[in-house]
């Protein structure tokens, strides 16, 4: 099981902090709680709670609900270029998969939408810039260089309009998309640690810092430092299904099974609720792993014969094509039975990257 655990750590983290994934509904009835987020912009003040709504559910990683809340706010207000900005914004997941196809057409055109807006702020300017430079050139120009070309823009965002914490929180999150994965040091990490732990401190219901502190803290040698925000963050957005799920990184990092089961259990079951497929597999994959780490193979096995009932399901994202192959293979490997892996089927339309772990 020890070598087992070591690469289903490799695995659970490029399930999520590989870039990667399907559309989601992440629909919340009312009332609902997001975490606070404030973004100032030059927009009419009728629509600022409505933006930082937005804005909130996208450190969520609600972004299907993130892009209808900013397309509300670019309905109300025309002249609003964030509000495009923030559409743009819905459309690069940065931790999943680049945006390709539609949503690559998507978000380009919102961000060019924003551009021939012209915000009226030489700060919003500076974010339309720097993701205009993430969408630029895309099918010349490698995702991972375009997200560094962002990443570096938003430094300098950050460094010139030092008062934003939402500058910060942003450049943070893109250094923790643009880390490579061979640096042992963990460095683009600490970094975006460096940053996101003061701001806590100023704004501890913000979202996206424990959120985005989770991320950062997600490897073998940080983990512990992760704990407090691990703890914090479910209670903070428990209407994102992102946010109930996101505190079993630390705690599979740890070894807390238990807690990893609690969290898993209320991500699958807010994710069901919204109607949100990948959420609710990715859920259910870390659901089966702890399981299987507390000997609950019975359990597992539900889990499973859960994800077998769900029927056909399209696996052309990362978070469902990944975790509904998976499942099968832990439970198998885990129990010693390879029944259950040479009995499944494969989901329809892997991504090549997932055939490729999975297969």
């Amino acid at each position: 099981m020890r070598a087992f655990l070591a690469g289903g750590f490799l695995a659970l983290g490029l399930a999520t902090a590989s870039p990667a994934e399907e559309e989601h509904h992440h629909d919340h009835g009312v009332p609902e709680t997001l975490g606070v987020a404030h973004f100032a912009t030059s927009c009419a003040p009728s629509v600022q709670a409505a933006f930082d709504r937005a804005v909130a559910l996208l450190h969520s990683f609600a972004y299907q609900a993130a892009d209808q809340g900013f397309a509300g706010v670019a309905a109300r207000d025309p002249a609003c270029a964030m509000a495009h900005w923030g559409r743009a914004m819905s459309h690069y997941h940065q931790l999943w998969d680049p945006p390709a196809g539609a949503e690559l057409a998507v978000g380009t055109a919102e961000i060019n939408r924003a551009m021939v807006a012209g915000a009226e702020t030489l700060r919003e300017r500076a974010y339309i810039y720097a993701l205009a430079a993430y969408f630029a050139d895309a099918s010349r120009t490698p995702p991972a260089e375009r997200a560094r070309r962002h990443s570096d823009l938003m430094a300098t965002l950050a460094k010139d309009f030092p008062g934003d914490d939402e500058a910060k929180v942003f450049y943070a999150l893109s250094l923790i998309a643009t880390a490579s994965p061979a640096d042992r040091s963990h460095e683009r990490q600490k970094h975006a640690a460096d940053i996101l732990e003061p701001i806590w401190k100023r704004q501890p219901q913000h979202p996206g810092v424990p959120h985005y502190l989770i991320h950062a803290y997600d490897s073998a040698e940080l983990a512990q430092r992760g704990l407090a925000a691990a703890r914090a963050y479910a209670g903070i957005a428990p209407s994102a299904p992102h946010a109930l799920h996101m505190p079993s990184h630390i705690f599979t990092r740890l070894g807390f099974w238990q807690d990893s089961i609690v969290s898993n259990l209320a991500a699958r079951a807010a994710a069901r609720a919204q109607g949100d497929t990948g959420e609710a597999l990715h859920a259910m994959d870390y659901l089966t792993y702890a399981y299987l780490q507390l000997g609950r193979r019975a359990e597992a096995a539900q889990v499973v014969a859960d994800l077998q009932a769900m029927g056909t399901l399209a696996a052309a994202g990362f978070k469902v094509g990944y975790a509904g192959n998976a499942m099968p293979v832990r439970l198998a490997v885990e129990s010693r039975d390879g029944g259950p892996a040479l009995k499944r089927r494969p989901l329809r339309g892997p991504a090549r990257r997932v055939a490729a772990i999975v297969g």
